[in-house]
């Protein structure tokens, strides 16, 4: 694979991961990945009962325990990035969100359950808020949407998601626990993307070290929808990130 091995969508058991992150960094080197992302579940919706990260001193543990996993790595010359991300829930209240999620303690934040321009607009706005919080543009997060299913913007006007999408910087993942979410039936979706260059990524939303692994059918369709060159501009931002 001439491309870096990346799987930007895993849980611990800080969520609903059966693995601990010690455990998953451990496979990730034997597996020669060169960036992972920890991106467990931030939800106070109807599956609030996923996640652990709902209060300030098990959200700043986590975010420590990944800090002291990246300080390992850097240390002992490994081959191996390690991102520290959450997955937001988008049906979560918009002041759970604001109260809880310090932007700048992350490297990479997902959003799930973007399924329509209501919840567009109630992102920009709480997107918008922690763009005010921080001083610095360059402390940013990379954003990413987990998961996303076309089928609920793919008969509409794609032009103005992808505007969304072009003037947040969000990337649209490749996950292959959804396969049925890059099938061809959604072509129209991916000619977009490539037209607007907004990045891809991949992820594999894994639960346990078993598919940790699982991105050669995500990278053959990022090559069948020729999108290697929005791939390419996910991949520069990952290098040039400074981890928080």
């Amino acid at each position: 694979m001439p491309f870096p091995k990346i799987n930007l969508h895993i849980h611990s058991n800080y969520s609903d991961g059966k693995q601990s992150i010690n455990h998953i960094v451990e496979k990730a080197i034997k597996l020669d990945l060169n960036y992972i992302a920890i991106t467990d579940h931030f939800t106070n919706s109807w599956k609030a009962w996923v996640s652990t990260l709902n209060n300030y001193e098990t959200i700043s543990k986590y975010l420590e325990e990944i800090s002291s996993y990246q300080r390992y790595l850097i240390n002992n010359d490994k081959h191996l990035t390690l991102l520290k991300g959450i997955e937001v829930d988008l049906a979560s209240s918009e002041q759970f969100i604001k109260d809880f999620i310090q932007l700048d303690k992350y490297d990479l934040v997902l959003f799930e359950y973007l399924q329509s321009y209501d919840t567009v607009a109630f992102l920009k706005n709480i997107i918008n808020y922690w763009k005010k919080k921080i001083t610095k543009l360059s402390d940013l997060p990379i954003l990413g949407l987990a998961h996303f299913d076309p089928s609920y913007f793919v008969h509409g006007n794609l032009d103005t998601l992808m505007n969304f999408l072009k003037e947040y910087n969000i990337y649209f993942e490749f996950n292959s626990s959804y396969p049925s979410y890059y099938s061809p039936r959604y072509t129209s979706f991916f000619e977009k993307l490539e037209e607007y260059k907004i990045p891809v990524a991949i992820g594999c939303d894994s639960h346990r070290r078993s598919n940790l692994n699982d991105i050669e059918e995500p990278f053959e369709m990022i090559k069948y929808y020729n999108l290697e060159k929005n791939l390419e501009i996910l991949l520069k931002t990952l290098k040039s990130k400074k981890l928080s």
